[in-house]
Order: C-alpha cells, then sequence, then structure tokens
C-alpha cells in the first residue's frame, strides 16, 4: 500500500472538529479550532439518534460547495515517503538479526513479523503454487510443473491472496472510485467504491461465497486460520457540485443514520443477503473527529462460513496497517483541513493517529487504546512492538497538503520547517498509548527511506543526497539513543537480516548531488552498533526493483546466501529480469540472471521463491522453474488459461 493514496470524498479524518448547529444558513462558518493533539480517546455511540447527531455536527464544518473539500474528488496526496518499503522485523537478538530457521525446504512470503502471514500475489505451501493474474486465481502442482486448476474471478480486480489449507481468501477492490448520479437531472455524485472478499474451495476449485462492503481495503493479516481485514468507508452523501453550499448544508441535515454506516452484499452457497453491516451504537468515536470517514476490522475464519467477519468500526480513517501475534496496529496521518473562501488556510500539525486491537483472543479484535505521534509514517515497518513497547518511527516537516485542488484554489506556499525524523516509544497505559522516550534530529533536512527494529535495536535510513544509516539503541524505551551513524551515497529503501551481525540494504545508487543512477544493493555490518560499515556493494545503472517498493518482491534464503530481486532496466531496450546473487561472508556476487520468455511483453516476474533446490519464478504470463545452483531451466508453465 505504497504510493499515492486515491481517496472518494473526504476520506481523512481530522481530530480536528467541532459542534455546530444544525440549523442550515448561508454564511460561511467559522473555521474549526486547532486543537492540541494529545492521546486519541475512543468512546461508543450511546444511541443511533446520538450518532447521527455528532456525525452531522462534527462534518459540517468541512462541507463546502463541492461536498467536504475543494473538488468533488479528493486526492490524499502524500510525500515520496511511501514510494519506498523499509522493513522491521522484531527478534530477540539485539545484534543484527539473523533469520529465523526455516524449517521447512520451501520459502515463503517475506512478511514483517514471524508468524503474521501477509496478502500477497503468489502463496505456496511448497507442494502447491498459487497466483492470481488478469482476474484469475491458478494452482500449479510443484511435483508434477502442471498447472492443475484454474477459478475465473470474472472482471473483479483481483490483487492479494490469503491461504489456510485448501481454502483462498481472494481479495479485489476497485482502483478508483466509481461515481454514481444519484438524480439524472442534477449535478451531483455519490462515492460509490467497494471491497470484495471471495471465499475459494481449492479442492473443488470454485468460489464458496463472496462478501461486498463498502469502501477500501487497506490491508490484512492471517494467523493460522483467522485472517483479519480493515477497509476504510466513507459517507454515502449525494453532494451537488455546482458551487452548491447551501444545498450541501441541507443534504448534510438531511441524511439518515445509514449514509454513514458501511453496507454489506453477502452471497454464501446461493444465499444471499445485504443491509447494514455494522449497528451504530456498536461503533466507536475519537472525542474529537470529523465525521468523514469509518474504519472496519473484518475477522474470518476461513476453515468456516464467510459470514460478514464479525465487523469492529471506529469513525476514524487510517492508511496503515501492522499486525503481530497479538496486537493489530491501524495509523493514519491523513487530515482534512478545512479551506474557507477569503481566509486563510488553517495550519495544524501534521500527526499520525494509532489505534491498538487485542487479536489474542478468537473472534472479533477489541479496540483497546489508541494514541498520537508527530510526524508522518513511512508505511508499516515504521511501526514495531517489542516486549509491550510499541516504536513508532516518523518524520516531520514534508508533509504536503492533504487534499489535490486546482491550481487556482492552491493557497501561496508557506515556510515550513525543515524536515526531521524521530523515534517515538509508546507504552499502553488503560486505552491510551502514553509516549515513554523519544529520540529526534534523525536527518536533518532529509526524511526516512527505510526502518528496521530488530529486538532492542533499530535502524533508521534517511536520504536526500547521502544516506546516513543510524543505529540506535532502544533496550531503554525511556531513554532511546543513537549509537552510530554511517553516511554514504544511495540509499537503502529496504533492510533485510543477513545473520552474523549483517543486514542487506536494496535501494538506489546515487550521485554526490543525490542524483540516483540505479539499483544498489549493499551488505551492511552492524555488529559494533557505534561503528556500522558497509563491506560489500552491488550495483546496477539505469535499473530500479519492485523489492524497493514492496518487501514482499524480496527473496533472501539464508541457507545458501541466495538472494533474488526483480530488476527492470533501461538501456537501449526495456529489460526485465530476476537478478540472483550471492550473499557469502563480506561478499555479495552476482550469479546470473532468469529471464523469461515473454518478458518483453509483460514485464518478467514479480515473485521468486525457494522450493527445495529449484527457484520458482511467477510473472503475470507465466511461471518458470530454474535450477538454484548454475540457473538452468527446468520447465515454463504459460498462463494460457
Amino acid at each position: 500500500m505504497n504510493g499515492r493514496k486515491l481517496l472518494a470524498g473526504a476520506a481523512a479524518l481530522a481530530l480536528a472538529g467541532v459542534c455546530v448547529s444544525s440549523a442550515v444558513r448561508d454564511e460561511t462558518p467559522a473555521p474549526p479550532p486547532i486543537v492540541d493533539y494529545g492521546p486519541v480517546r475512543l468512546v461508543a455511540f450511546d444511541s443511533c439518534d446520538h450518532a447521527l447527531t455528532e456525525l452531522r455536527n462534527a462534518m459540517a464544518p468541512y462541507v463546502g460547495p463541492y461536498g467536504i473539500g475543494g473538488r468533488p474528488e479528493i486526492f490524499a496526496m502524500e510525500d515520496a515517503t511511501n514510494n519506498s518499503a523499509g522493513v522491521a522485523k522484531a527478534t530477540p537478538d539485539a545484534r543484527a538479526a539473523t533469520p529465523p530457521a526455516q524449517q521447512q525446504d520451501h520459502s515463503t512470503t517475506n512478511v514483517h513479523e514471524q508468524g503474521v502471514d501477509e496478502p500477497d500475489i503468489v502463496k505456496t505451501d511448497g507442494k502447491r503454487v498459487l497466483s492470481i493474474t488478469d482476474g484469475k486465481l491458478r494452482v500449479v502442482d510443484v511435483a508434477s510443473r502442471s498447472i492443475t486448476g484454474t477459478v475465473d474471478l470474472g472482471e473483479r480486480y483481483a490483487s492479494q491472496l490469503l491461504v489456510s489449507g485448501d481454502r483462498a481468501l481472494v481479495i479485489a477492490n476497485s482502483p478508483v472510485p466509481m461515481t454514481k448520479r444519484v438524480d439524472p437531472d442534477k449535478p451531483s455524485f455519490a462515492p460509490e467504491s467497494g471491497t470484495e472478499l471471495v471465499l475459494v474451495d481449492l479442492k473443488g476449485l470454485k468460489q464458496i461465497a463472496s462478501l461486498k462492503t463498502d469502501g477500501f481495503y487497506l490491508d490484512a493479516r492471517q494467523i493460522g486460520g483467522t485472517a483479519r481485514v480493515v477497509v476504510r468507508s466513507q459517507p454515502r452523501l449525494p453532494w451537488v457540485y455546482r458551487q452548491s453550499l447551501r444545498r450541501n448544508k441541507e443534504i448534510l441535515q438531511s441524511e439518515p443514520i445509514t449514509s454513514w454506516l458501511p453496507r454489506y452484499e453477502l452471497d454464501q452457497n446461493g444465499a444471499k443477503s445485504s443491509g447494514t453491516l455494522v449497528d451504530c451504537a456498536n461503533v466507536s468515536h475519537p472525542v474529537v473527529h470529523s465525521g468523514t470517514s469509518m474504519l472496519t476490522v473484518l475477522t474470518f475464519e476461513l476453515s468456516g462460513q464467510l459470514g460478514t467477519g464479525q465487523p469492529v468500526s471506529i469513525v476514524a480513517d487510517g492508511d496503515t496497517v501492522y499486525g503481530t501475534d497479538r496486537s493489530l496496529y491501524v495509523a493514519d496521518d491523513h487530515r482534512l483541513i478545512p479551506e474557507f473562501p477569503g481566509r486563510p488556510p488553517v495550519q495544524r500539525p501534521v500527526t499520525t493517529a494509532i489505534h491498538q486491537f487485542d487479536i489474542s483472543q478468537a473472534g472479533p479484535p477489541k479496540h483497546i487504546a489508541s494514541g498520537d505521534v508527530n510526524g508522518t509514517l513511512l508505511n508499516q515497518y515504521s511501526l514495531s512492538e517489542h516486549d509491550g513497547v510499541l516504536r513508532v518511527a516518523t518524520t516531520t516537516g514534508t508533509q504536503s497538503p492533504c487534499c489535490w485542488r486546482m491550481p487556482s484554489d492552491v493557497a501561496p506556499p508557506q515556510q515550513q520547517a525543515p524536515s526531521e525524523s524521530f523515534v517515538t516509544t509508546l507504552r499502553r497505559n488503560g486505552t491510551e498509548l502514553v509516549k515513554e522516550g523519544q529520540i529526534g534530529g534523525l536527518g536533518k533536512g532529509e526524511r526516512i527511506y527505510s526502518v528496521r527494529f530488530i529486538g532492542k535495536m533499530g535502524y533508521v535510513v534517511t536520504f536526500r543526497q547521502t544516506d546516513p544509516l543510524y543505529t540506535l539503541d532502544l533496550s531503554d524505551p525511556k531513554q532511546p539513543r543513537v549509537t552510530g551513524e554511517l553516511k554514504i551515497n544511495g540509499f537503502s529503501a529496504y533492510l533485510h537480516p543477513a545473520g552474523d551481525g549483517k543486514l542487506i540494504g536494496v535501494g538506489q545508487e546515487a550521485t554526490d548531488q543525490g542524483r540516483v543512477t540505479g539499483t544498489q544493493v549493499s551488505l551492511f555490518d552492524v555488529s559494533n552498533p557505534a561503528a556500522p560499515q558497509r563491506v560489500a556493494q552491488y550495483h546496477l545503472p539505469d535499473s530500479n526493483s519492485e523489492a524497493q517498493f514492496d518487501p514482499h518482491a524480496f527473496l533472501f534464503w539464508p541457507q545458501d546466501g541466495t538472494l533474488v530481486i526483480p530488476v527492470a532496466q533501461y538501456q537501449t531496450n526495456y529489460e526485465a529480469s530476476s537478478l540472483v546473487l550471492r550473499v557469502d561472508g563480506n561478499q555479495i556476487r552476482e550469479t546470473g540472471r532468469i529471464v523469461e520468455p515473454q518478458s518483453q511483453n509483460y514485464g518478467g516476474a514479480r515473485r521468486t521463491m525457494v522450493i527445495g533446490d529449484q527457484l520458482w519464478s511467477i510473472s503475470q504470463s507465466g511461471v518458470q522453474v530454474n535450477a538454484r545452483n548454475g540457473l538452468s531451466q527446468q520447465a515454463w508453465l504459460p498462463f494460457t488459461q
């Protein structure tokens, strides 16, 4: 979930809002006060009438001539921090992590926390390889190296997959908001977007059930056979968008509570049902909120019926999901900033709200605490829980405006404080995530490009022209401290433990002026936290890798040091391949490249996995099998149906 996040209507949670009169007036309302962001406290509505009144009042200051914000469609703008992925997987060793020993003879999805699976486009249990491409779920038998089944998912935009035994949960969502005209005679719109979850029987190769819900899919986590899916939804209000402030205020005050609550459509074994996904009396909300978005966590036991997911909802927004075996965190750094004609833009600090759910028991999660930190996250790997303490890496001073606007609507640029990065430690105290300690001053004038938390140590990479790699001692959460710093050209956008006090970094090499020059794989020795060193480097000019942005595309097999990433190189022609490297002691060397037969047409493999003594590479056009030693091609299975 990286890059620009597209929101229909107002998808951003603003932790600033006021109660206003429900009467409709023509004059422009006073801007909401700028609140001092403190811990986010969640409470429940005591009735549907109370919920409706509060949601209307909270949203009122943000209603304008185009609905919420300045235009019918609003895009959440993000700094480029969300275009690079850094991985943080906590381990008990304070040295650079030794990856958990692989007991099986096949690799699995590269995930944040051991034992907490993440959805991806490819899954394997060592006997089958499952992939989702071009609207089809395909099953490949490893022993016979043949495609043994295909499930056609129809017109769905299927993008993610979770598997438990002979059940697969396919996640599909709309890539862009769809608009639906409420009245054909009036220029109005109501945002219509949705997430669909499809339960598939892998033995019978058929769909068992499907659940459609309002809103955008954020992310999901799976522990054992239990999957939890997080979606965000917006109110379905039929705003009029031809400079009709008065009419939009009337619409706000006339819409029922059901316009705010997410809906569902369930098709289970041929029986169909639909309705409101969650009861308003069971929805929690911050004391101060904007009423413009709702987060819902759905829980599914993949071995049973799909159902409606035992929903748990809060009036909040979210863009980052992080999970351990006991907690699920949803974080949000969107802020809806109300703007009024003829008045200066409202200025307020950018903070990230974090909501913690307890998932240690069977059944739906329980919201147990919330809190705030200054700045914005890079991605989910900016969060890491260790010994009951949540560590959070953020950058301040690089925020962009909340919402996209036409040039005529853009306020004159204002002086911003120089960017600076922090690591903050939080501990739960009752229903609050309370700050225990903080270290700042990381990469002044730069931003975070990757983060790795390993046991009681932390590693943060910032970049603008050079790449400082900071090592942090987090053994005392009340007094985190920087222990060392390494400055080199380029940056690492993804960090991975290589064992024996070493880290692998994947990113870009750069000139002294900060201009990137191609994919770079670095090997760092951080066994001495006071003096981190880069002991080896591999550079592929004029190239990039999906592994920079999505850690699922990265493969490291510690048994023999095999490292594989997809690369796209632009020289005289476009060339896509899987770059195979070997990490051996203090060396990185290239052992070869895997090029599939149709890479020119489809862009090459996106995932590679180890199964026995073979490398299986999966792309949009097929599956290729190569020997792990020597890389000789052993099979090519095209996706022709």
